[in-house]
């Protein structure tokens, strides 16, 4: 594995620094090179070079707005045997807490900015002697996102809508519940999503919304800080609802209240956003519940009858 990442990198020194990190998903250590030190994730499933490229997407796209900081991707390595790496920039990292209210101002940018873009090309439409395509990153109309991306390992359904609750009920919920139907058979998920998916489109009354870049499994475990500020990796990015991102921060803890208020500092709360959120993060326990089974099939039937009612 070493000799290819040489060979793809174009460097004569690969050396191990004793940096290693990694989740339930993926491995991940650090290496000097000729260049610098390198981050890389190794993951030897089937299915690893759609996940590295749909992160590497991910990431330059985060990085292309200039919001938030991002570890900068560098290269995906096919594996002579089964398997892929993903070669990206080494941040010296901590846990998140001098910078968790900056974390809340710069993720509102992040979110921010599609709305920002949108506006930009629409002014220079109107401008005498200038067409669209002066901004250097383009508005986009539409939610979903160019290339596949994954939640944990499995694959998000990422085709462009232009109507979000449709691609919400369709793309998110529908394909995690045809996921748990496969595997589990489960009846009354079953049928109380045969009723449910009938109910969203009333969370959605009175409520704009501009497709914003998200990072897309935004919880503690996926946030950190370096010296001059926080940092966000393992993006599963799309265009969707900016409130589709606080949902799993709040199931899984790691955001302090400072978080929060610096957040819908620059982006309020909208009426209806309680319910929302609920709705939101039973994609996470229905996707947690396709990676890991368990517990996760009670919280998920729990969160679709609360929303039922």
């Amino acid at each position: 594995m070493e000799a290819k990442i040489k060979k793809e990198l174009g460097t004569s020194m690969l050396k191990a620094t004793g940096h290693s990190g990694g989740g339930c998903i993926s491995e991940g250590q650090s290496y000097d090179t000729d260049t610098g030190r390198v981050f890389v994730k190794i993951n030897h499933k089937t299915e690893a070079k759609l996940m590295f490229d749909g992160e590497m997407a991910s990431l330059e796209a985060i990085l292309k707005t200039e919001t938030v900081r991002v570890p900068k991707p560098v290269k995906v390595i096919e594996l002579d045997t089964r398997g892929c790496v993903f070669v990206m920039e080494h941040l010296d990292m901590k846990s998140l807490n001098k910078y968790t209210k900056g974390l809340g101002e710069q993720l509102a940018d992040l979110h921010l900015h599609n709305k920002k873009q949108i506006e930009k090309e629409n002014k220079e439409q109107q401008t005498v002697g200038k067409g669209a395509g002066q901004s250097e990153v383009a508005a986009v109309q539409r939610f979903g996102f160019d290339v596949p991306t994954c939640c944990g390992y499995l694959p998000q359904v990422n085709e462009w809508q232009s109507d979000w609750v449709a691609f919400y009920s369709q793309q998110r919920l529908e394909h995690q519940l045809n996921m748990v139907e496969k595997a589990y058979g489960d009846r009354q998920a079953r049928e109380l999503w045969a009723r449910l998916q009938l109910k969203i489109p009333e969370f959605f009354k009175d409520v704009e919304i501009i497709p914003a870049l998200l990072h897309g499994d935004l919880w503690g475990g996926n946030v950190a800080e370096c010296a001059d500020g926080p940092v966000i990796f393992d993006p599963a990015a799309y265009y969707g609802h900016s409130e589709f991102e606080l949902a799993i921060s709040k199931m899984f803890g790691g955001f302090d209240s400072s978080f929060f208020s610096a957040y819908h500092e620059k982006i309020p709360q909208a009426p209806g956003f309680r319910k929302r959120s609920q709705l939101y993060q039973l994609f996470h326990y229905l996707n947690h519940w396709n990676h890991f089974g368990g517990g996760y099939g009670a919280s998920s039937i729990k969160i679709m009858k609360n929303l039922l009612e």
